[in-house]
């Protein structure tokens, strides 16, 4: 186990109906990494995770509401996929403006499958290149985001990207690493 993201603070924005596989293998890779990880939401209590969408997969505690949640408590944000969890953040303005405030900071944000619908909301992809989900990339597109179909990991700047579940062996490793090379400074608490 390497520590390379030893002091390092994660913010995990997620709702009901996130993919249960995109939150648990990256959340497993940062926190063997050494880093602290938060699941930051909508609503307190748990989330309802999915398996393919369909089937119910258990549940995830909530460790803050994104409601109070701030770029400063920080040093990095994932945004795992799942069709309704994207879907309900896009639609709520505090996590909007979280994922907005998030990448204009310019700390590193790593997104997989659907995931970057809530970029998107946020107009944080006009002139990125990203991958995703082949069903939301035509909104990605007319979102200003040039959109790579046949690459695992795409990495742009502060921006992780991967297309689906299948990529995530490829898509955790690239967040370790991408997410290293921001330095962190600890965060007081």
């Amino acid at each position: 186990m390497t520590q390379e993201l030893r002091g390092m603070r994660v913010g995990i924005l997620a709702a009901d109906g996130v993919e249960r596989v995109e939150l648990d293998q990256p959340r497993g890779a940062l926190q063997g990494a050494g880093a602290k990880t938060e699941i930051v939401s909508l609503h307190p209590g748990e989330i309802q995770a999915r398996q393919f969408d369909l089937n119910a997969a258990g549940t995830f505690p909530v460790d803050r509401l994104v409601a109070d949640a701030s770029v400063d408590d920080y040093h990095a944000l994932l945004l795992p996929g799942g069709t309704m969890n994207p879907d309900q953040l896009r639609m709520d303005r505090d996590a909007v403006q979280f994922v907005k405030d998030f990448m204009a900071s310019g700390k590193p944000v790593a997104s997989i499958c659907h995931g970057p619908w809530t970029l998107a909301e946020a107009d944080a992809v006009r002139g990125r290149r990203l991958t995703s989900w082949p069903s939301i990339r035509t909104d990605l597109r007319n979102a200003g985001a040039e959109v790579v179909a046949d690459q695992e990991v795409v990495v742009d700047g502060q921006l992780v990207t991967s297309r689906s579940p299948a990529d995530l062996p490829a898509f955790c490793a690239a967040v370790v690493e991408q997410f290293a090379r921001a330095h962190p400074h600890p965060i007081p608490g």
